[in-house]
């Protein structure tokens, strides 16, 4: 099984939906039945119920990184400087409040829709776990304050380190409207519900073509589906075309989970679904779940050659051994807790860290949407209403929102990409352990790890990495 999180959703699942047999038609065809496929499907209902909507699918329904990912439901305020040079400073303040709004947009609909994803409105501590991490958010709390706006409190050390469960944290800032959610139970509930409202879904039907005729037709191996708009909705996988390949790099991210420890957890003030991360380039990510485990997450693992998706991105992680040691580093109180699991899986990180959405090759029956960098539990309701509109052809807010846009950040060609970015990531890896011990890297490995294109939250003394270069 792929990870701890669909080996608790799948048990009780309704039997998958069968593959794409013979040459079917609709209306709307979407490739990919993950969060940001599955919520595009949604809206089209929800604004043209009678539409034929067909959502084709490699695997089953969230056994792609909508399944597998850590559960934070997070905002783009964090990445408030990047939405800004994307867009006009007040189309960047309505889409930030747009993806906070769909934090609280999720826990409505779970509930309105009975899916139990133990969905737990806690927040979002963004916190330093060393001396160099202090502060790195202090330029964009400035900024946003300069336009009145407060989406995030500064806690005091100790209140951070309390909240947190471990003296190892330094401080940090809180984002209240920041949610969990066990990722892979949301995923089905959508599913359920998408089926419910009448869309067609297609499992175990991996795309093998995009056939680029007047309609498009997507092939698959037993079959196709001819439609009026295609929709690319794959994350990582979208880079196997053309167009998309060098817009992203695909790079891993790699978790653990303890053995339950509810009461342990309770003592040390850990005791609610607060998601936590640190202020690295390679993040660290974690939170609680309802069972009373730990789940740790690292970024920035396993970088593919070419943008390839292949066995490395599945089942238990390569990494476990490293990610349980930052585990241990920052809960030495939990070393005799075992790891229980281990899973990994695929990002699509962008340039900018923010996602993009466009028309491939520029036409309108052929869409995509893609880089949501590895926050796209929330963000991927937004995504879901571009895509609606671009799909309807609507003349709106959101099929003219800032992050439709017909030019993206592209990353170097092969091979200088994959060992340039194995360059960027083992600098990255050296300044931030040596960083650990109190230590400053040399500065051949500053610059080299400035490199790295933008992550979960800025970095102090990060400006634009280099990797915007084509």
């Amino acid at each position: 099984m792929r990870c701890y999180w669909l080996e608790e959703a799948l048990p009780e699942r309704i039997e998958d939906a069968p593959p794409v047999a013979g040459d079917l038609k609709a209306d709307v065809c979407i490739v990919g039945g993950g969060y940001f496929g599955l919520w595009t499907a949604l809206r089209l209902k929800e604004r043209e119920p009678s539409l034929d909507v067909a959502i084709v699918e490699g695997d089953i329904c969230g056994g792609g990184a909508s399944g597998r990912n850590g559960g934070f439901v997070l905002s783009w305020w964090a990445k408030f400087n990047g939405l800004q040079k994307l867009c006009a400073t007040d189309e960047a303040v309505r889409l930030a409040q747009a993806s906070a709004d769909a934090i609280s947009e999720i826990g409505a609909f779970c509930q309105s829709h009975e899916i139990d994803a133990h969905y737990r409105y806690d927040g979002w501590l963004w916190a330093a776990t060393s001396p160099v991490q202090d502060g790195s958010w202090r330029t964009l709390v400035d900024r946003l304050a300069q336009h009145q706006l407060h989406p995030f409190e500064e806690w005091p050390p100790e209140q951070v380190a309390r909240r947190a469960g471990s003296a190892r944290y330094l401080s940090g800032v809180f984002e209240p409207t920041g949610a969990t959610v066990q990722p892979a139970l949301l995923a089905r509930g959508l599913r359920r519900v998408a089926m419910a409202k009448g869309v067609r879904i297609y499992e175990h039907s991996p795309m093998k073509r995009l056939k680029r005729s007047s309609p498009p037709r997507v092939i698959t191996k037993r079959g196709s589906v001819t439609a009026e708009k295609v929709i690319i909705a794959m994350n990582a996988w979208a880079a196997a075309l053309p167009e998309l390949r060098r817009s992203i790099v695909v790079v891993s991210s790699d978790i653990v989970a303890t053995e339950p420890m509810p009461a342990r957890l309770a003592q040390a003030g850990w005791n609610n679904g607060m998601a936590i991360s640190d202020s690295r380039t390679l993040v660290n990510y974690y939170r609680s779940t309802l069972d009373g485990r730990i789940v740790f997450g690292t970024g920035g693992g396993l970088l593919s050659f070419g943008n390839k998706v292949d066995e490395r991105f599945e089942g238990a992680s390569r990494r476990a051994g490293e990610v349980e040691r930052f585990l241990r580093q920052l809960y030495p109180d939990f070393d005799d807790v075992p790891v229980a699991k281990s899973w990994t899986g695929p990002i699509d990180r962008s340039v900018t860290g923010i996602p993009f959405f466009g028309r491939l090759d520029g036409r309108a029956d052929l869409l995509y949407g893609l880089g949501f960098s590895g926050n796209g539990v929330g963000p991927t309701v937004v995504g879901g209403r571009i895509m609606a509109s671009l799909a309807l052809e609507a003349d709106d807010e959101w099929a003219g929102c800032g992050l439709v846009r017909d030019r993206v950040g592209q990353f170097p060609r092969e091979p200088f990409r994959y060992y340039g970015g194995r360059m960027v990531i083992a600098a990255n890896r050296r300044k931030e352990q040596l960083e650990d011990a109190g230590r400053k890297a040399g500065p051949l490995t500053r610059r080299l790890a400035a490199m790295a294109p933008a992550g979960l939250v800025p970095v102090k003394g990060v400006d634009a990495p280099a990797a915007r270069a084509s």
